[in-house]
């Protein structure tokens, strides 16, 4: 087939429009002079499950608006390979993802630094949070005002939710104001990226209003196949859409914003990555990096769940027809009710051992219980208290396993392979255990049915961790940040080695932040907007 060139030339590509790639289309052709051209392939976040924020139950595993990618069989999850949602929309995972709005804490991004990224520190960053924030509160030494990404309180409230807070205080959680100040330690409820009780996507945010631009071309549904290179140059991108072959060639940079997943792989099929991962597969080499695709960190969540009595829970509200309709038109009426929450209502960050310096454990609670998501809910009250280790030591890795573009890459978290990782796991469920024996819930008897109260050993527990916890949809650190061999780019974000290629996405962090992944990677696109006008 040969291929087609898209009309005229651009100053930038931006292969992906989620969440990092929204960012960047704003930002970039702001400039009326630069040419800037996003491909993505998804189709448009018009979609009324988008919008209504219970609506992620019909967004992940919905190939309408996710990737419908799985792991390979995981060892310490007793084998089971598990869905690993990733956004196919405009607006990428924030058009399907918990909306809660989390910065992680000033050491993860002050480790960053120590690793030897300049300019990554908590002090350097902040400004970048700042830039795009519209937070309720007004703004202020750590909020912003006036921006595109709107953060707002939750709607509703939940009287089993509060009866938690005042339980986890009686074991030292004590509440906490705001989770974003650079310290997350303690209990409360999430702040959500919504307008109104409506979600409030990077697609809204950035770049619906950045199409009124002459200088901006967005194309949907298209497949990008490769980075076209020459020699250690990237030129532009081969894309395929509607069965036709195109090329589109960028002046000044390509730009990769496909997350962590499909960053390291459109890499690979490049030819840039692990010599013996390329050659395996007959990909040719143009240039060996290592690092590509390795260096996989994921949030592992661990469900656990807890029947309660004389407690108003999701379950209840929508059991039978008239529970539905009762709820679906206090949201059409009010923008309000169980259809305009996030997944998880109520935190808490904590640590799983008094040594630790800062919390390693997020809790996201929940008026709800289903035996995996997207499954009904039971029919009985109840409340889930997932806890996941927010600084996983077991690392894992993204890599194409075909030269067909369109076979997803093998994704192999590794989850649970360090004797920490899976201490801390155990710990985390005898910690949610004890705090709900707390006297603030006793009103509500709550008893244990997941993963039950029959497995008390080390042994045991862990056993049933492997047959319980999933994803919660943090995948990082694929193309990570650094200037030793196995890092993939600089502190500037450009790919070591090639010129005129940048990633800028999830797949740059060198560790996981300490929390909840959409809001840092709108910083780090903005951060790299800077730098990339900067020259």
């Amino acid at each position: 087939m040969r291929p087609l060139k898209l009309e005229g030339r651009y100053d930038y590509i931006i292969v992906g429009a989620g969440t990092a790639g929204c960012v960047l289309a704003n930002r970039l052709s702001a400039e009326p002079g630069t040419r800037v051209l996003v491909i993505e392939a998804g189709g448009s976040d018009n979609y009324h499950w988008v919008h209504v924020p219970v609506g992620y139950l019909y967004c992940i595993g919905n190939p309408r608006t996710d990737w419908m990618m799985k792991t390979d069989a995981e060892p310490g999850l007793n084998g089971r390979a598990i869905a690993y949602p990733r956004g196919r929309i405009l607006g990428g995972c924030t058009s399907i993802n918990g909306m809660i709005y989390m910065r992680g804490q000033a050491n993860d991004y002050d480790h960053w630094r120590q690793l030897g990224n300049t300019g990554w520190g908590w002090d350097d960053v902040l400004p970048y949070f700042l830039k795009s924030e519209d937070h309720h509160g007004g703004g202020g030494q750590l909020h912003g005002s006036g921006g595109e990404w709107k953060v707002s309180r939750q709607r509703l409230k939940w009287d089993v939710l509060r009866a938690v807070q005042e339980g986890a205080q009686e074991f030292g959680v004590m509440p906490r104001g705001d989770f974003n100040d650079g310290d997350n330690e303690g209990s409360g409820f999430f702040e959500v990226n919504q307008r109104r009780g409506i979600r409030w996507n990077a697609s809204k945010a950035f770049l619906r209003p950045a199409l009124k631009r002459p200088n901006l071309r967005l194309v949907k549904q298209a497949h990008v196949e490769a980075v076209i290179l020459r020699g250690r140059k990237a030129m532009g991108i081969r894309f395929v859409r509607d069965g036709r072959l195109h090329e589109a060639f960028a002046d000044r940079e390509v730009l990769l914003a496909a997350g962590a997943v499909n960053s390291p792989g459109l890499m690979e099929h490049s030819g840039i990555g692990r010599p013996d991962v390329l050659r395996g597969l007959g990909i040719e080499v143009a240039h060996e990096s290592p690092g590509v695709g390795e260096n996989l960190q994921d949030h592992l969540q661990i469900r656990t769940a807890f029947k309660v009595t004389g407690a108003k829970t999701l379950n209840t509200m929508l059991a039978g027809p008239l529970g539905k309709v009762r709820v679906a038109l206090q949201y059409a009426l009010t923008r309000n009710g169980p259809l305009s929450m996030a997944p998880s209502q109520f935190g808490m960050f904590t640590r799983s051992d008094p040594s630790k310096a800062t919390p390693d454990l997020e809790y996201h609670v929940q008026p709800l219980s289903t035996d995996k998501l997207g499954d009904p809910l039971h029919p009985f009250p109840a409340i889930t208290v997932s806890v996941c280790n927010l600084r996983p030591q077991s690392l894992g890795s993204v890599h194409v396993q075909s030269r067909d573009t369109y076979r997803q890459p093998a994704i192999r978290p590794n989850y649970l392979s360090t004797q920490d990782d899976r201490r801390v796991a155990v710990e985390s469920v005898r910690q949610a255990r004890r705090i709900m024996t707390a006297k603030a819930l006793q009103r509500y008897r709550p008893q244990e049915f997941l993963p039950g109260p029959q497995y008390q050993s080390d042994e045991e527990v862990l056993e049933q961790v492997g047959n319980i916890a999933t994803t919660i949809f943090h995948p990082v650190g694929t193309c990570r940040m650094g200037g030793d061999d196995k890092a993939v780019v600089g502190a500037d974000l450009r790919v070591h080695g090639i010129d005129g290629l940048r990633v800028i996405d999830a797949s740059i962090m060198p560790r996981i932040v300490s929390g909840n992944t959409a809001s840092p990677v709108v910083m780090i696109a903005e951060k790299a907007a800077d730098m990339i006008r900067a020259g």
